[in-house]
């Protein structure tokens, strides 16, 4: 059985899966290797869904955790947590929508919203690492 106290380090593995296979996705794509593009963005989606279950679940059994840095290290650690919460929440509609219009076909809009959802779904991965790299490594709690 995996504890609880796992989750931290599965969670912020998942985020960084994500963005690898965002980016190699991207790549993919510029290639015009499309079956390669449509594994990889899949995949992402995937790892995504497993972060935000494996996320959930630990939130709901421990709850938050206090950031332990002072100074200037707390307001950019509060400025990357609250721009990484309120994109994250824009996240799942925009990738479902994105997804919705590629497996429909509507190429035209799928590009349109993909140059969107690229970078913030991004941003939250890479984010996702730094906040847990500075929430238990870096200010480990007391």
């Amino acid at each position: 059985m995996l504890s609880v106290t796992a989750l931290p380090t599965i969670n912020a593995a998942l985020n960084g899966t994500s963005a690898l296979l965002l980016s190699l996705g991207y790549l993919l794509i510029r290639q015009r290797k499309i079956t390669a593009h449509k594994l990889c963005m899949g995949a992402a989606l995937g790892t995504s869904t497993l972060f935000l279950m494996s996320y959930l679940t630990y939130h709901y059994q421990v709850g938050s955790i206090p950031f332990a840095g002072h100074g200037g290290i707390r307001a950019l650690y509060f400025t990357i947590l609250i721009s990484h919460t309120v994109l994250a929440a824009a996240i799942p509609p925009l990738a479902l929508i994105t997804v919705y219009r590629a497996l429909r076909g509507r190429f035209d809009r799928h590009v349109r919203i993909a140059r969107w959802t690229l970078p913030l779904w991004l941003y939250v991965s890479v984010t996702g690492v730094i906040i847990y790299c500075m929430l238990y490594h870096l200010y480990p709690p007391a």
